[in-house]
């Protein structure tokens, strides 16, 4: 899956690439624009894998903590928690897509 993904957005750049070097007068105005095209395509991928990486942990972890605490109720205290910490990474998802934007 990861070989997949890799290869599409290598075919992606340099389909970008030799679409915009087309242009032999504006080189300048196609490096900003491929840059920026860039940069808002690695803020998308950032937040999209960063979701579904968090929503199969969600997913996961709150399957095995309600498993857990249906045979044992006193474990909704240390079970939670985790389910928690895979939330956020949904948000460090997004943290680096602002980070990219901004920089």
């Amino acid at each position: 899956m990861k070989k997949r993904l890799f290869a599409v957005l290598a075919v992606f750049a340099l389909f970008a690439t030799a679409l915009f070097a087309q242009e032999s007068g504006e080189t300048v105005k196609a490096a900003a624009d491929l840059s920026g095209a860039i940069k808002y395509l690695a803020a998308a991928l950032a937040v999209g894998l960063a979701c579904l990486a968090g929503g199969s942990a969600v997913g996961k972890i709150g399957s095995a903590a309600m498993g857990a605490m249906s045979e044992n109720s006193e474990l909704s205290g240390k079970a939670l928690p985790f389910v928690g910490l895979a939330e956020g990474i949904c948000l460090w998802g997004m943290l680096v897509a602002v980070l990219i934007l901004i920089m």
